[in-house]
């Protein structure tokens, strides 16, 4: 994996949400745990719409919980959503080949990057509230807590 683009972006953004200071292996870290986290909400949204008898998912496919739904909307009202959108839009990863959203669902795709990324990084002030340099250790802790609820 290739270190992303905007890490001063990515930077200056967990420093507003989450008081924390990332690099850009940080960076590469959340990109990829994002990343997966997309993919398994793509397959449990695949599986929503299957069971409705469709083959598009529909936003309201996904199961986006009331805490990253509010997430979601603080990412709308940030400083730096607008950059992080232009970045992410060319950058997003695409679901899984046998995944396919529909228009309105590719337009939720971002806000809920966002939404998971405000999310991940108040977690750490929650595992660890002294931690301003997060190592390995905390990205661990962090990313097995939303294993176990997503």
């Amino acid at each position: 994996m290739t270190v992303p683009s905007g890490v001063p972006l990515f930077q200056r953004f967990f420093r507003s949400v989450g008081h924390i200071k990332v690099d850009r292996n940080d960076v590469k870290r959340f990109r990829a745990f994002v990343d997966e986290m997309i993919d398994d909400i793509a397959i449990t949204g695949r599986n929503a719409a299957a069971w409705n008898g469709r083959d598009v998912i529909a936003p309201q496919d996904l199961p986006l919980t009331k805490g990253v739904q509010e997430r979601m909307r603080e990412f709308d009202k940030l400083e730096e959503a607008g950059e992080i959108r232009a970045q992410l839009a060319q950058t997003v990863r695409r679901p899984p080949a046998d995944v396919t959203f529909s228009e309105e669902t590719e337009d939720v795709l971002v806000e809920l990057f966002g939404g998971l990324a405000i999310a991940l990084a108040r977690t750490f002030r929650v595992v660890a509230p002294e931690v301003v340099d997060p190592g390995t250790a905390h990205w661990e802790r962090v990313t097995t807590i939303f294993r176990q609820v997503f």
